[in-house]
């Protein structure tokens, strides 16, 4: 019997590595042009509280957005940057998503209604770079 490796791979990446890339960078795009988007709509808010807090929410969206588009570009490229980077940011995510869905303090403006799902995206995201294989690829112990 042969213990050769017969997993599916495109430029010596896994398949894995590939819808991840490819997802977060559609995470990434989206919540750019969201994040710009509500930072323009954010400007002809009413009153100063929902200004206030539709500029928190737009700027961290924003951010998320670029900082989910530069990691995206080391999971590409295999690096233990690009992991540590995906890895950190969703467990923020699932973090400041959790406590908007048990109504305590957190990023003013995150709709409940995308909580979950980001909840549920973030932890497979953290699953995945979690697993020995992943992992001994970008050099974390």
């Amino acid at each position: 019997m042969s213990n050769v490796d017969n997993a599916v791979t495109y430029r010596g990446r896994s398949l894995g590595t590939i819808i991840l890339t490819a997802a977060q960078l559609l995470v990434g795009v989206i919540h750019v042009f969201f994040g710009l988007w509500l930072l323009v709509a954010g400007s002809l808010a009413d009153s100063a509280i929902s200004a206030q807090s539709a500029l928190v929410y737009s700027v961290y969206t924003l951010v998320f957005g670029l900082a989910t588009l530069v990691f995206t570009v080391g999971i590409w490229l295999s690096t233990r940057w690009g992991w540590m980077g995906t890895f950190a940011v969703s467990l923020f995510v699932i973090a400041a998503d959790a406590l908007t869905l048990l109504n305590l303090p957190s990023i003013p403006g995150i709709p409940p209604s995308a909580a979950g799902v980001e909840i549920i995206y973030s932890l497979l995201v953290v699953l995945y770079l979690s697993q020995t294989h992943v992992r001994i690829k970008y050099h974390i112990s």
